[in-house]
């Protein structure tokens, strides 16, 4: 037992483990966080993912797919260059994480410049986030997702709330200061909690009436000041849909971009299916309904929004891979198919 113990718990192997690529990525960003002069350093050769008013640039492959496009700082100085703009804006740019290789990532908004000349001179295109979702996949969605995110929060936090005075962000714009008041403020995201409801063989999905036509998502509402996971879910449930919720299970977690920033923590939530009667508070939803696992197992089959011929009904359609709501409905119908 004593060699065993001497084996497991080698100095060696101790700060092998403390030094994974993990934990020296995080210290290296925790770093550029901190130190004003290392992040503009690293930014200097660091990638950058271009937004105009808040839309990413995106590129499309000779295969037809669309990728963020590898842009490093020298090569936007040089579009600076050609636009006759000065290298300055370079410096605007909030960081937003890093790669396995220690190459520090940045996201930066270009809207001051005509946007079809850094177009044309990056060869891509701006497109709303929106449907950037449906483009992108794996590691780009949620990385272009927190670099809108930060851009939105500094333009929309340039003033003290106590004082009333400027802000100033630090190099890597993990936060702002008021001089005046001496407030430190830093990026947040507003807790909310989205449920998949399910009668125990069916599923209930609502839409807004901002939603694509044919859309319909699991249901979600912020939480109010104080309220727990299960007190936020009880009462979404009950204003939204007029229903009672018996139990519920959290499923996972996500940053959400929309509208602002949001924590969202997904659940899946069963009611009593002797009551299953819904009343939709159409203050907060256009439609709500109850749909069948044949008719969910539709919708997941369709690889893009579909076009419905002119006064045709619209087809059910779903979120985009990447959103948690997504995974909700994968989760219930590989929950039914295996219980059926």
């Amino acid at each position: 037992m004593l060699k065993l113990l001497q084996t497991l718990f080698r100095p060696e192997l101790v700060l092998r483990r403390s030094s994974s690529s993990y934990v020296a990525r995080m210290r290296y960003l925790m770093r550029l966080r901190e130190d004003d002069e290392a992040c503009l350093e690293a930014l200097r050769s660091g990638r950058l993912l271009l937004y105009h008013r808040l839309a990413p640039l995106l590129q499309k492959t000779p295969a037809g797919l669309f990728q963020l496009p590898n842009i490093c700082t020298s090569d936007l100085e040089g579009v600076l260059d050609k636009l006759g703009k000065s290298h300055a804006l370079v410096k605007e740019a909030v960081l937003i994480g890093c790669t396995e290789k220690h190459e520090a990532q940045f996201s930066l908004d270009v809207g001051s410049l005509e946007q079809s000349e850094v177009e044309r001179l990056c060869g891509g295109a701006f497109i709303d986030l929106r449907k950037a979702f449906f483009l992108l996949t794996g590691p780009e969605v949620p990385l272009v997702a927190r670099g809108q995110t930060l851009l939105r929060w500094h333009q929309t936090n340039g003033f003290c709330s106590a004082s009333g005075h400027p802000t100033f962000r630090n190099q890597s714009g993990s936060q702002r200061i008021c001089h005046s008041s001496g407030h430190t403020y830093y990026p947040k995201m507003a807790p909310v909690v989205i449920a998949l409801i399910s009668d125990g063989s069916r599923c209930l999905l609502g839409r807004q009436a901002t939603f694509p036509r044919g859309m319909y998502s699991a249901l979600a509402g912020f939480c109010d000041m104080g309220e727990t996971i299960e007190e936020t879910l009880r009462r979404e449930i009950a204003e939204e849909v007029g229903l009672e919720l018996m139990s519920f299970r959290v499923s996972g977690s996500q940053h959400w971009p929309f509208p602002q920033s949001s924590f969202m923590v997904a659940c899946h939530a069963l009611v009593s299916p002797d009551n299953t009667e819904v009343s939709v508070d159409h203050e907060e939803l256009e439609d709500a309904r109850w749909f069948s696992l044949q008719e969910v197992q539709e919708a997941l089959r369709l690889k893009k929004p579909p076009r419905n011929h002119q006064g045709a009904p619209p087809t059910l359609w779903l979120p985009p891979r990447y959103a948690i709501a997504h995974q909700l409905v994968l989760e219930w119908v590989q929950q039914q198919l295996a219980t059926h």
